[in-house]
C-alpha cells in the first residue's frame, strides 16, 4: 500500500505588493494552519518518507512549518522548480518517477494543480471528503490518498481511495 499526501502551501500575505509570486511568505494564519496539519500527521503516524516541494517561498516555509511538529522522524526532501505551478500531468509525472520503495510521499504545491491532480487519482472515496475536496482544495489543506500499487510508477489516474481531506479549520 502507498499512501500520497497532497499539501497545498498554507495561507500566503499579500501585504507587500512588490513582490513577486513566488517570493510571498506566509500569513500569520498561514503559519498556525501549517503547524495543525504537522500535528495532524503526527497525530496519525503520517509522516511522509518523502517530500516533493515547489520552491515557491510559500511552500518551502509550510514545509518548514508541518516538519517541526516532528519530533522522531525527519523525511527526505526534494525541491524541485518544475513543481512551482505545476499542472495535473506534470505532478503525476514527478509522483510516477519516485525511486525506490517511501510507502508515504507528501507533495507541497500550489493550485490549481494540486486540485486537478487530487481529483484525477481518486477512484473512491467517502462522500463528504469528496464533495468538500470537489468544491475546493483551500490553503494548507491535505488530501490523503491511498493506492494499492507496487510501485509509484505505477499509480495512475482514478487509481486511489481517499481515505481523508483535511482542512486545517476543521482542526481543534
Amino acid at each position: 500500500m502507498l499512501t500520497l499526501l497532497l499539501l497545498r502551501h498554507a495561507k500566503s500575505s499579500w501585504d507587500d505588493l512588490s513582490l513577486d509570486d513566488f517570493d510571498r511568505p506566509l500569513a500569520k494564519r498561514g503559519t498556525k494552519a501549517a503547524a495543525a496539519i504537522g500535528q495532524h500527521l503526527v497525530k496519525h503516524a503520517l509522516i511522509p518518507d518523502l517530500v516533493l516541494c515547489s520552491t515557491a517561498v510559500r511552500t518551502r516555509a509550510t514545509l518548514t512549518l508541518v516538519m517541526n511538529e516532528f519530533t522522531e522522524a525527519t523525511p527526505t526532501v526534494v525541491y524541485d522548480e518544475a513543481l512551482y505551478l505545476a499542472d495535473a500531468e506534470t505532478l503525476l509525472e514527478k509522483i510516477r518517477a519516485i525511486k525506490g520503495y517511501p510507502a508515504v510521499v507528501m507533495v507541497v504545491g500550489h493550485n490549481p494543480g494540486l486540485h486537478a491532480i487530487a481529483l484525477e487519482l481518486i477512484r473512491t472515496a467517502p462522500r463528504e471528503p469528496l464533495r468538500t475536496l470537489a468544491m475546493q482544495f483551500p490553503t494548507a489543506a491535505l488530501a490523503h490518498i491511498s493506492f494499492e500499487a507496487p510501485s509509484w510508477s505505477r499509480i495512475a489516474p482514478a487509481t486511489g481511495e481517499l481515505v481523508e481531506f483535511v482542512l486545517p479549520r476543521k482542526l481543534s
